[in-house]
């Protein structure tokens, strides 16, 4: 679970792109998105929102606060 990164594609705000993290990353995302009840594209389109730069790095940052918490 911890080698490579791997690439998905996601929708956000009606827009295809694509994020590239390794397999913890998604695999705590998801947990994440279970837990609050919502979906990993609107997780990932709210911390879109409420970033600046790359929203890999956005989306790492996003999933150690959560772990901190």
């Amino acid at each position: 679970m911890i080698n490579g990164i791997k690439k998905f594609s996601v929708l956000i705000d009606g827009h295809k792109t694509s994020v590239s993290l390794e397999p913890i990353f998604w695999y705590k995302l998801k947990e994440i998105a279970e837990k609050e009840n919502t979906k990993v594209s609107n997780l990932i389109s709210n911390i879109d929102q409420n970033s600046r730069g790359n929203l890999s790095s956005a989306i790492r940052v996003f999933v150690v606060r959560q772990l901190c918490d």
